[in-house]
């Protein structure tokens, strides 16, 4: 197991950012952290990483404790804070080879030069980091995330403020890295966690409100069940409402409608009322609500 968190809890006065959180993470998972503004996603990435302690509760990274065996923990994990502190007066290579420095790296000139090029940093690097876009910026924390080849690494916010090219790169850097690595991340774009993650943990008010897999919670079972039925020529929505099972009906033109079912599977009377009808049904699509929808289903206030 590359990750296991045990009963964390972390108080800041009265305040209890995290409520007793338990979870683990394989080798090679690429998890995504969602939840609201607050929620407690970046204190749980900062306590993994030994940046702040936890109130209670328990956090090991390959067996090392983060209590007793803070230092190992360290090599371990690479991180990148949502603010992707930099040193702007240096170069990019400069900048990684300190960092290296201080990770003790060996062959430092090398893995630099192999970061550079894993993270797409060639073309800029005759300038200082205080003169490159968020993009590239980006790209520095992720070269100095990784700089120490470490198994685990924890990205808070990665893609955030960049543009839609350099997101797509980001995005399949990412991707790429998961293959090899174990990758926490958190996100506020949803397409993001469906095209990169593996699974999901939501939180909300400190609590974990849902971990599973991404197409099982797209999918799944806490989403109503959603039909995307096209037919041969017009339908009345008032005819569809009275299909057995339907709870809503959402007219997309006049042919193509969504019918929603809270728990049944409707396909069959959908073609049974076509039948008795006397129209034809050209497409039926079943689909689920979407992480975003589930999302907020999760953490809607009240």
């Amino acid at each position: 197991m590359s990750i296991i968190v045990e009963n964390i809890t972390k108080e800041f006065g009265q305040q209890k950012a995290l409520d007793n959180v338990s979870f683990r993470i394989d080798p090679g998972e690429v998890v995504g952290l969602l939840g609201p503004n607050g929620a407690g996603k970046s204190t749980m990435m900062k306590i993994i990483t030994c940046f702040i302690p936890p109130t209670s509760g328990m956090v090991k990274v390959y067996d090392a404790d983060i209590f007793e065996q803070s230092l190992e923990v360290r090599k371990r994990v690479g991180y990148l804070p949502e603010n992707n502190p930099l040193y702007t007066d240096l170069y990019i290579k400069e900048y990684l080879e300190f960092v290296a420095g201080i990770y003790k790296v060996d062959n430092i000139k090398p893995r630099v030069e192999e970061m550079i090029d894993l993270t797409g940093l060639t073309p800029e690097l005759g300038k200082k980091i205080g003169a490159l876009s968020k993009g590239f910026r980006q790209r520095v924390g992720l070269a100095q995330a990784m700089i120490h080849n470490p198994d685990v690494l924890i990205l808070d916010e990665p893609t955030s403020g960049l543009d839609p090219n350099q997101l797509i790169d980001i995005r399949n850097l990412i991707r790429e890295i998961g293959k090899e690595k174990t990758v926490m991340l958190s996100t506020h774009i949803m397409q993001e966690v469906e095209a990169v993650c593996d699974r999901v943990i939501i939180i909300d008010k400190g609590k974990i409100v849902a971990d599973d897999s991404t197409e099982k919670l797209s999918k799944g079972s806490l989403a109503n069940q959603r039909f995307v039925a096209e037919f041969n020529k017009p339908v009345e929505k008032d005819q569809l409402l009275k299909i057995q099972g339907v709870d809503r009906v959402n007219k997309v033109n006049e042919t193509t409608f969504e019918l929603f079912s809270e728990s049944t599977d409707i396909r069959e009377d959908v073609f049974k009322f076509a039948v008795k009808h006397e129209v034809a049904v050209l497409s039926m699509q079943k689909a689920g609500k979407g992480i975003e929808e589930v999302f907020q289903q999760l953490t809607k206030k009240g």
